[in-house]
């Protein structure tokens, strides 16, 4: 580094103009960058279909994946291939193979390179068959030797790529997944306070993956022998454990490692990361039947609306020991919102909801491009910039701009709201072009592409979430219902609501016209 300072330093004193020049250009191509027309073509079905071939022929039919190797995990790809398998009309049981085509809004072939890819990355190396979690990527295409770094956004993303794939499927491994997951992330990056650290270093005492891998001596030690075919050849004799290990291994094997020297944490809470994990938290809670999983959810909420917000409500980027900094950025807002929303279908409280809308209206007043559509970066009053910028690349985690359009479109159901639709069909427009030909970096606005398409199909649910009735209605993937639960005449999907002889009622609607309301669950099957 010091001798790239002592470069510019001299190519500044004798090179000035030219400096001069090349600093005026780059920042041009910024301002021209901040500045892309949107498209005036149409938003069809047909974008969604061949952006699912594309996938279909990139993917590596042996391993899973996209590309060769570095792999990394493509939780938004893998999440609109599975909402494509899903459909949208009427959801899907566990255990039900999905229904596509263009009756049930979906494409043909979405299913298995969404399942490879997540097979691929579940058989171990890239996930921690002891301690539970995922890796920051492979580097080989086999998923096999990973950089060990865990990162809480990527772990807070393949929670509900796997909870999603255990619904289409019952297939209990994906579930296990999930379970050990969460358990990773609520045992080694949960903060004080209800936040969440944002990674574990790869290294542990200078040297990459020593506390996560095994010699044949500490193996045997911990599980006895005949166990060898386990480990697979990794760096200074050790070895990564790939293949199915059994419970009581799991745990013998765990107890062992957590007597090593441990990697480090950081312990920074990043809004957006942690809206991303609410997410994801609430809906296995929700999905898993986890109180324990849910009080920890609604603390984290806590969390980001007390300590990482702002006296006025806005939001801050960053927390650490006690001290939040930073002005929130575009994806905070909308990952934090995304969150609450999550948290509000799982446990029924309307102030989730409530706080969900309101950071979603507060992003658009701060971010919005009103001349051409989308959000920026910053906000409006932020620090000056030489341009303000737009991030739309959905890897490896969702863009700002691709949450907040799915965001808004959910709220905008909701609350009845076209504008909020307007805002959002916004963003989509800005992308339209880019969406085929690199759907594995536009995945999540490929999500919202799917959630504008869909006919609008709202649940209105007015009693508690664990009420037979409610279950029923949620228990499927149906990912292009937006749901809200009531009493709450001030949300108007909620409006005039009530239960129905004293009994929890659901409410199906359709741009508010509403069948009559069901309480027996069986009329909600299949």
């Amino acid at each position: 580094f010091r001798q790239v300072l002592t470069a510019l330093a001299g190519a500044y004193r004798e090179q000035r103009d030219d400096v001069a020049q090349q600093a005026e250009a780059l920042v041009e191509a910024l301002r021209r960058s901040a500045e892309v027309a949107p498209s005036t073509d149409p938003l069809t079905e047909e974008l969604l279909d061949e952006a699912v071939l594309r996938l279909r022929d990139q993917v590596d039919p042996r391993w899973g994946g996209f590309g060769h190797a570095p792999k990394f995990p493509p939780a938004s790809a893998i999440e609109f291939l599975l909402r494509r398998a899903a459909g949208s009309a009427g959801g899907q049981a566990a255990g039900a193979r999905p229904k596509t085509g263009p009756a049930f809004g979906g494409s043909p072939g979405a299913f298995e390179p969404a399942l490879a890819t997540l097979d691929g990355m579940r058989s171990g190396g890239m996930v921690d068959l002891v301690g539970g979690g995922f890796h920051r990527y492979s580097v080989d295409e086999e998923w096999l030797v990973p950089h060990f770094e865990k990162m809480l956004y990527d772990n807070a993303l393949l929670v509900p790529a796997y909870l999603h794939a255990w619904v289409l499927t019952g297939e209990e491994a994906y579930r296990a997944i999930v379970e050990q997951t969460v358990e990773y992330v609520l045992r080694e990056l949960a903060l004080e306070g209800g936040g969440f650290a944002s990674a574990q270093d790869a290294d542990t005492e200078g040297v990459e993956g020593l506390t996560f891998t095994w010699t044949a001596e500490e193996l045997a030690e911990a599980i006895g022998p005949g166990r060898e075919l386990l480990l697979q050849p990794f760096e200074h004799g050790r070895s990564i454990l790939r293949g199915g290990l059994m419970p009581e291994e799991r745990d013998a094997l765990l107890e062992v490692r957590q007597r090593r020297s441990q990697p480090a944490r950081d312990d920074k809470a990043v809004a957006a990361w942690n809206g991303l994990w609410l997410a994801a938290l609430a809906e296995a809670g929700r999905r898993l039947d986890r109180p324990d999983w849910l009080d920890a959810a609604r603390a984290l909420a806590g969390f980001l609306l007390g300590p990482l917000s702002i006296a006025d409500s806005r939001l801050h980027r960053t927390w650490r020991d006690g001290v939040a900094k930073g002005t929130g950025y575009l994806e905070d807002y909308a990952d934090v919102a995304h969150g609450l929303y999550e948290l509000h279908v799982a446990t029924g409280e309307l102030r989730w909801l409530e706080e969900s809308h309101r950071l979603a209206l507060l992003a658009v007043e701060l971010f919005a491009d009103d001349e051409r559509g989308g959000f920026f970066l910053t906000p409006a009053d932020g620090e000056a910039l030489v341009a303000r910028q737009k991030d739309v690349d959905d890897h490896p985690t969702p863009s700002g701009n691709s949450m907040l359009a799915f965001v808004l479109l959910r709220l905008a159901r909701i609350w009845g709201d076209d504008e909020l639709e307007r805002h959002a069909t916004g963003v989509l427009r800005l992308v339209r072009n880019a969406l085929v030909r690199a759907p594995t970096a536009f995945g999540w606005a490929l999500c919202a592409l799917d959630l504008h398409l869909a006919p609008p199909r709202e649940l209105a649910i007015v009693g508690p979430p664990e009420s037979d009735v409610a279950r029923a209605a949620l228990r499927g993937l149906e990912p292009n219902a937006v749901v809200a639960f009531g009493p709450g005449e001030g949300v108007p999907l909620l409006a005039g609501k009530t239960l129905v002889d004293g009994r929890p009622a659901v409410y199906v609607c359709e741009r508010f016209a509403c069948r009559a309301p069901v309480t027996d669950p069986a009329a909600l099957a299949g």
